[in-house]
């Protein structure tokens, strides 16, 4: 067995079908197959805060850090392909098409190829690591009653189960890409208290895990690696589907999924993880001051647009806080249609959780505190005076403007009315907000350039 075998044996777990030709049983044997071992994880882990000092402090860094990424016109030759329907070059095979990148018959080889991978994989298996804890935590930690009462039957509960195994099985794959330095599991503190809270912070949770990983998954080097990622991600976001549906919203209401940056996703989980096992890998990735929604629409009021102070502590999951919500206010087995926000595979609502031309309140930290594990990391921000809420949604980035009245923590903003295409919301579901200083032109595949321009944020935002 050559090196190339091995790396794909190790990430993998198995041999490929081309390479395992040779020891092929007939169809007629009983398969006999090795199963590869998933990464080893605690079941039971204490979840408290970190109270100890740090000994590190600060993201990952090199020895020379440039000045910036530079902003650029189009690449050479970006436009120049002519789109017409025809062939331009020849042929490599028949019914093959000249172009592709890794399809020219170099064996793939499974592994990061530059720092970018490394850091962007590792961020993706601390994210993998939370949720396959999250998970068994909302089962443990709740009775059969509390789910329940909540709605949710015994097969709820097992779906849940489940979706920790798939955690295991992405931690897993992302582990062997990585190797022996890769992060693992850490000690995590939730802020949820009842049933209702678990669902909404793994819905927000699971939103930006998946949107975390749909922003960088395209500027991969390693392109091998890029095709396993998505397909853990795609799971991902079915997970983030089904805590829709438990949570009584509506299972899909956009026509596009947003990608953020990486630094979003770290500032959003980083929070939530208390301290983790020494010589852990750190990350290189910024963490922004947190943002808070005040008046964060609550999907368990009938009304769900009218809360005001609904949320829990912590970073900028906004997570709701469903204790305070009244029977009356309550959307919860009510039985008139559009009322209605029990679990089940859809909902329509006749008041829209929010809708343009709601005024969103928000206040947000100073830079310099200490976040994530160990309280190593330290908030931090190279942005201006705030002037802005970027909206973060389908394939739109637009911005508002934010008014602060002399406070420099606390503002007002309208939510924007603008569509994708004619007849799709671009506001809709759950999104991303953040306080800039500017309002640069950023599509999807940039959206990373604004983060020096990033005063406080993201906040996840229910519109819907």
């Amino acid at each position: 067995m050559n090196w190339r075998q091995f790396l794909l044996i190790n990430v993998l777990g198995g041999l490929p079908s081309t390479l395992a030709a040779p020891n092929a049983k007939r169809a007629t044997d009983t398969p006999s197959i090795s199963v590869p071992p998933a990464v080893s994880h605690p079941t039971s882990l204490p979840h408290t805060s970190y109270t100890g000092t740090p000994t590190t402090t600060g993201a990952e860094r090199a020895s020379s850090i440039g000045s910036g990424v530079p902003t650029l016109g189009p690449a050479p030759g970006a436009t120049s392909y002519p789109s017409d329907g025809k062939l331009h070059d020849p042929q490599p095979a028949p019914y093959a098409p000249a172009g592709g990148v890794g399809t020219n018959g170099s064996a793939p080889i499974y592994n990061a190829k530059s720092d970018f991978d490394y850091e962007s994989l590792a961020l993706a298996l601390y994210q993998e690591y939370i949720e396959l804890d999250l998970f068994h935590d909302g089962l443990a930690r709740f009775s059969v009653e509390d789910f329940t009462a909540a709605g949710l039957t015994a097969e709820d509960r097992f779906l849940i189960e489940f979706m920790a195994d798939q955690e295991l099985g992405h931690a897993t794959m992302l582990t062997n890409i990585l190797g022996a330095q890769a992060p693992r599991q850490c000690v995590y503190n939730y802020p949820y208290t009842n049933v209702h809270e678990f669902i909404d912070f793994c819905q927000k949770l699971s939103r930006f895990g998946e949107a975390g990983v749909y922003g960088f998954i395209t500027h991969l080097d390693s392109r091998e690696a890029a095709i396993l990622l998505t397909q853990s991600i795609t799971t991902e976001a079915r997970q983030q589907l089904i805590f829709r549906q438990f949570e009584g919203l509506f299972p899909m209401p956009v026509w596009f999924e947003v990608g953020v940056p990486q630094s979003w996703a770290w500032t959003l989980l980083a929070p939530y993880i208390s301290y983790c096992p020494a010589n852990q890998t750190r990350l290189v990735w910024q963490n922004f001051p947190a943002l808070y929604i005040e008046n964060q629409p609550n999907p368990y009021r009938i009304n769900g647009s009218s809360a005001v102070n609904e949320t829990l502590p912590g970073g900028g999951m906004n997570v709701l806080s469903s204790r305070n919500v009244s029977a009356p206010d309550s959307c919860l087995n009510k039985t008139t249609v559009g009322e209605n926000c029990s679990p089940a595979i859809t909902h329509n609502r006749t008041n829209p959780l929010s809708y343009p031309g709601r005024t969103v309140t928000l206040s947000w930290d100073a830079p310099g505190r200490p976040v994530g594990p160990n309280n190593s990391y330290i908030t931090n921000t190279t942005a201006g005076a705030p002037k802005y809420v970027l909206w973060a949604s389908q394939l739109n980035v637009t911005y508002s403007p934010l008014t602060t009245s002399g406070n420099g923590s606390y503002g007002m903003t309208v939510q924007p009315d603008l569509s994708t295409y004619a007849g799709d919301p671009a506001i809709n579901g759950t999104i991303f907000i953040a306080i800039t200083d500017s309002d640069p032109y950023l599509t999807p595949f940039n959206l990373s350039s604004v983060n020096p321009h990033v005063v406080a944020g993201p906040a996840l935002y229910q519109a819907g």
